[in-house]
C-alpha cells in the first residue's frame, strides 16, 4: 500500500513541536556542566510540572497499545497493568518518596552504596538497567507498529526517527527538557486518545460494546496463580524504577514528592481509560465491513490493535492525530527511561567505581554518551520482540523479583548488611532464573507446583521475590548477631560489615565498619565526634 504522505506530515510536524519544546526547556538548566543539575533539574521540579511528567513516564506506549491488545485478546479481567501501576505509585509515595527525598539522594541506588558500599550498590544496578532498557524497547516496539499499519511506512524507521529525536532532546536538556516534554506529550495523550473514541464506536462496522461484552472475559481457574503472580509484579515491581525516583528526588520538597506518586496514580487510571475501550470495540468490531487487507490480522497480530481500530474506524485526520497520541506516550516514557539509565550508569557505576576523581564535565558528557548507547540498545531489542504487552509485563520483572526486596530492606530494615543483601541477590536471581520464561526462551529447571505442558501456574516470581526478601533480613540478622557479640572474630568480617573491638573497651564495641576510622579519631582525641556519642550512632549534623 502508498505511503500516506498526509499523516507523514503531520506526525514531523508533531516531532518538531517536541523537539523545539525539548531545546526549549534545556535552557532552563542553569549548569550544564553539574551533572546533578542535568539528572535532578536543580531539585526545582514544581507541582504541576511533576504531575505531568511522573503521569507521561508511566502511560507510554506499552501501556496502551499493550492494555488494547489485551482486552481484545484475553479480556479486560487480565488487563492488570493499568490498576496495577497505578496502585505501585500509591505506594510508593506512602513509603518511600518522602524518605528517599528527605535524605537528599540522586539515584535509586544511593542508598544501596551509601549501606553497602559502592561495589555492592552497583550489583544493583543490572536489574535496574535491564528494567529500563526493556521498558524503552516495549514502547518503541508499539510505535513502530503504529507507524506501520497507520502511515505504511516501514517499522525500522519510525522506531530509529523516534528514538534518534527523543536522544537528541534529552541529550541536551536533562530532565528539564524531558519534563517540559512530558506536559506537551500528555496533552496531545489524552485529546488524541479521547477523540478517537466516538468515531471509532460509531462505525457501522462496530456493535454496541455493551452487548454481550465478551471483552470483559471469561475467568479460568487455572490462570489464578499467574494471574496472582503479575498482580504483584505490577504493584510492587513498579516501585524500584529510576525513572520514577528520579521525579521524587526532583522535587522542591518530601511532600510534594508524594503529592506527585498520589496524582499519577489517579492519572493513570484516567489514561487507562481510552485503550481499555479501544480494546472493546476491537472485539465488537465486524472487520469483513472494513476495508482492512486481512480480516484475521487482529487475531494473528493482538498487539496492532489500537493502530488498526484507529486506521481503519476513524477518519483520516483522527487516525493522523490518534498517531500522534501514540507517538507522544512513546517519547514521554523512552525519554524518562533513557535518561534515568544513563544517570544512574554516571553516578553509581562511573563516578563511584571507575572514576572517584571524574570531574562534573566528564560526568555530563559521559552521561550523554550514555543516551546515545541506551537508545540505541533499547532500538535494536524493540525490533524483535513480537508482544508489546509480554514485553512490558517482563520490564518489571527482575526488578520486582531482586530489586524490591532489596530496596524494602535497604530502607526499611535497619540491620540490612551486605551480607544479607549479596545473599538475597544471588538467591533472586536462581530462583528466578530457575522458573524459566517463554519470552526469554529460558526453559523451567524448577517445576513449581501446577506445572503443566511448560507452563508455570504457581506464582513463582512472588515466591523468588519473598524467598530473596526472607533471605536477606535473616542472613543480616543472624550475622549482625554473631558479629556484634563476639561470636565471629573481625577477620571473618570479609566484607568490612563489622568492627569487633575488645570486651574492655565497651565504648567502642560492635560498630559499622564505614565508621570505624571515624571512632579512631575519636579515640586519639578522647572527645566525642559528631555522628558518635556514647558508643552509641546518633543523627550527623
Amino acid at each position: 500500500m502508498a505511503v500516506h504522505w498526509g499523516g507523514v506530515i503531520a506526525i514531523i510536524i508533531f516531532y518538531i513541536l517536541i523537539l523545539v519544546v525539548g531545546l526549549w526547556a534545556a535552557r532552563k538548566t542553569k549548569n550544564h556542566e553539574d551533572s546533578e543539575e542535568v539528572m535532578v533539574a536543580g531539585r526545582d521540579i514544581g507541582m504541576v510540572i511533576g504531575i505531568f511528567t511522573m503521569t507521561a513516564t508511566w502511560v507510554g506506549g506499552g501501556y496502551i497499545n499493550g492494555t488494547a491488545e489485551i482486552v481484545y485478546s484475553d479480556g479486560l479481567i487480565f488487563a492488570q497493568a493499568p490498576w496495577g501501576y497505578s496502585i505501585s505509585l500509591a505506594l510508593g509515595g506512602l513509603f518511600f518518596a518522602k524518605t528517599m527525598r528527605e535524605k537528599g539522594y540522586v539515584t535509586m541506588l544511593d542508598p544501596f552504596q551509601d549501606k553497602y558500599g559502592t561495589r555492592m550498590g552497583g550489583l544493583m544496578f543490572i536489574p535496574a538497567l535491564t528494567g529500563e532498557v526493556l521498558w524503552s524497547a516495549a514502547i518503541l516496539a508499539a510505535l513502530g507498529a503504529t507507524v506501520s499499519v497507520i502511515l505504511q511506512l516501514p517499522i525500522n524507521i519510525s522506531v530509529i526517527i523516534s528514538a534518534c529525536i527523543t536522544v537528541t532532546y534529552s541529550f541536551f536538556g536533562g530532565l528539564y527538557s524531558v519534563a517540559y516534554t512530558d506536559l506537551v506529550q500528555m496533552i496531545c495523550m489524552f485529546f488524541g486518545l479521547w477523540l478517537i473514541i466516538p468515531f471509532s464506536m460509531t462505525h457501522e462496522a462496530v456493535s454496541p460494546i455493551s452487548q454481550d461484552p465478551e471483552w470483559v472475559g471469561e475467568w479460568d481457574s487455572t490462570e489464578t496463580g499467574p494471574w496472582i503472580d503479575y498482580a504483584m509484579l505490577l504493584m510492587f515491581g513498579g516501585i524500584p524504577w529510576q525513572a520514577y525516583f528520579q521525579r521524587v528526588l526532583s522535587s522542591r520538597t518530601p511532600q510534594i514528592a508524594q503529592v506527585l506518586s498520589f496524582s499519577a496514580a489517579f492519572g493513570c487510571v484516567i489514561m487507562a481509560v481510552p485503550p481499555v475501550l479501544i480494546g472493546a470495540i476491537a472485539s465488537k468490531t465486524d472487520w469483513n465491513l472494513t476495508t482492512i487487507p486481512d480480516v484475521n490480522l487482529p487475531v494473528d497480530n493482538p498487539s496492532l490493535v489500537l493502530p488498526l481500530v484507529v486506521q481503519y474506524l476513524t477518519p483520516s485526520v483522527v487516525s493522523f492525530i490518534g498517531l500522534g497520541a501514540v507517538s507522544a506516550a512513546v517519547m514521554s516514557s523512552a525519554d524518562s527511561s533513557i535518561l534515568s539509565s544513563s544517570s544512574m550508569f554516571v553516578r553509581n557505576i562511573y563516578k563511584l567505581v571507575i572514576r572517584q576523581n571524574a570531574s562534573e564535565l566528564e560526568l555530563v558528557w559521559c552521561m550523554r554518551f550514555t543516551m546515545v548507547a541506551v537508545g540505541t540498545l533499547a532500538t535494536v531489542l524493540s525490533l524483535t520482540f513480537k508482544s508489546v504487552y509480554s514485553l512490558f509485563t517482563l520490564c518489571g520483572d527482575f526488578v520486582y523479583v531482586v530489586l524490591f526486596p532489596q530496596l524494602l530492606c535497604v530502607i526499611h530494615f535497619p540491620k540490612a548488611n551486605t551480607y544479607g543483601a549479596l545473599t538475597g541477590y544471588i538467591v533472586a536471581f536462581f530462583f528466578r532464573l530457575a522458573g524459566g520464561d517463554k519470552t526469554l526462551g529460558l526453559p523451567a529447571l524448577i517445576k513449581y507446583p501446577f506445572y503443566e505442558n511448560g507452563q508455570q501456574y504457581f506464582p513463582y516470581r512472588s515466591f523468588s521475590m519473598v524467598v530473596s526478601l526472607m533471605t536477606i533480613m535473616s542472613v543480616s540478622f543472624v550475622l549482625d548477631k554473631l558479629f556484634r557479640s563476639g561470636i565471629l572474630k573481625p577477620n571473618w568480617d570479609i566484607f568490612q560489615c563489622f568492627v569487633n573491638i575488645p570486651a574492655s573497651d565497651e565504648k567502642y564495641q560492635s560498630v559499622n565498619a564505614n565508621d570505624a576510622q571515624e571512632i579512631e579519631m575519636e579515640k586519639k582525641n578522647d572527645k566525642p565526634l559528631n555522628g558518635f556519642q556514647n558508643g552509641q550512632a546518633v543523627e550527623k549534623v
